[in-house]
């Protein structure tokens, strides 16, 4: 398993500052990890991303698997070789992608069909099939194959999603176990927005040898109150020597409520997907780049985040690029929106040390929380 050493934790909050190896690279947590769909984070490229400090990112077995295909990326080396990224990768199963398709899939005891977006091609992903493509994909951190209900589901299907979520697990790790490799494996807790059944998970999934926990099913539509909720009763369980990621999350008030309930890990397309439309974060608050109020402003975007873009560009200039429809606009907004989300966790860190982190996360939430 990974070994995972306890840096330093928040006395008044479940938060922690953790460290460990992975395959020869050190990373701390809490950690964000930029999404690289189809093998690349958009307008962005791998020096970026080295630049900004980001040891891990993403890639997607769904869309990768339909385009170029595992076995292509196997011969390329896998993901490393294939990218030429010098840091990590974690694979998802392409569980969500794959149940978020609705009219094109249908799922069985044991598996799903579905049909390609690109072609229509029919296709099926079994826990089995799944292991060995993120092994020909070749990622470091892989995950089992999981059911993602929606946010709305009643508690019958949720409770039958888990069960079947569970039985796959147990096959992932039986597929897993007959060559691991350099690769790790997490397994996913379900259940929902209902607690009962996601207790029951979280103590199903820990009692398999998974090098992490990854929380499933949350950010897919129901309420963040609810989200908090699940957050603060999974809380009381998790094993102190795992990991604990939160997947598909998001926004800095949803990396303060889950870091103050133990989380150690998040991914998201947020920070890219609004940057393309105008959207950055900052620590002086959400900027919509497009309102005419930045026409001719001279100031940086912001001062505090010390990225290589709010070093030397205003406001004013990014609002025209954005205007002019430049595809520059959406690089520099795409990098300052990530090297945010870095320098951010950067100074959640600081503040778990300090042992100061509820005093951060109050006046983060007092300032943004409502806004």
């Amino acid at each position: 398993m990974i070994d995972l050493k306890v840096i330093s934790e928040d006395s008044s909050s479940s938060a922690r500052h953790c460290e460990f190896d992975l395959n020869g690279q050190k990373v701390e947590t809490p950690l964000f990890m930029p999404v690289g769909t189809k093998a690349t984070v958009k307008t962005l490229t791998n020096d970026d991303l080295e630049e900004m400090g980001f040891p891990i990112i993403l890639g997607n077995t769904y869309h990768l698997y339909l385009r170029p295909g595992s076995p292509l990326i196997q011969d390329m080396g896998g993901l490393h070789g294939f990218t030429g990224f010098k840091g990590k990768f974690l694979t998802d199963s392409g569980g969500f992608q794959v149940f978020s398709l609705k009219d094109l899939r249908k799922i069985d005891e044991h598996g799903v069909d579905f049909r390609s977006i690109i072609d229509g091609s029919k296709h099926r992903f079994t826990p089995k099939n799944v292991i060995e493509t993120q092994r020909e994909l070749g990622a470091d951190i892989i995950m089992a194959f999981d059911e993602c209900p929606p946010g709305d589901a009643d508690w019958d299907y949720v409770s039958q999603s888990m069960v079947k979520t569970h039985e796959w697990a147990q096959i992932c790790v039986d597929e897993f176990s007959k060559n691991k490799g350099h690769q790790h494996l997490f397994g996913i807790i379900q259940g929902g927005v209902y607690e009962d059944l996601r207790v029951k998970s979280q103590e199903f999934i820990q009692s398999l040898p998974f090098d992490g926990v990854a929380i499933g099913g949350l950010s897919v539509g129901e309420t963040r109150e609810d989200m908090n909720r699940i957050l603060e009763v999974l809380a009381q369980g998790y094993d102190p020597k795992r990991l604990r990621y939160l997947m598909g999350v998001g926004t800095p008030i949803d990396f303060l409520n889950a870091i103050k309930n133990g989380i150690d890990m998040f991914d998201c397309v947020m920070p890219t997907r609004v940057a393309r439309h105008g959207k950055l974060f900052s620590f002086q608050g959400d900027i919509n780049i497009l309102n005419s109020k930045y026409k001719g402003d001279s100031s940086l975007i912001d001062e505090e985040c010390g990225c290589k873009v709010c070093q030397r560009t205003t406001k004013g200039y990014l609002h025209h690029l954005f205007k002019s429809k430049e595809f520059t606009a959406q690089r520099l907004a795409s990098y300052h929106n990530l090297a945010f989300f870095h320098a951010f966790m950067e100074k959640v860190k600081e503040h778990i040390r300090a042992n100061t982190f509820m005093d951060f996360y109050t006046d983060w939430m007092n300032r943004f929380e409502k806004k």
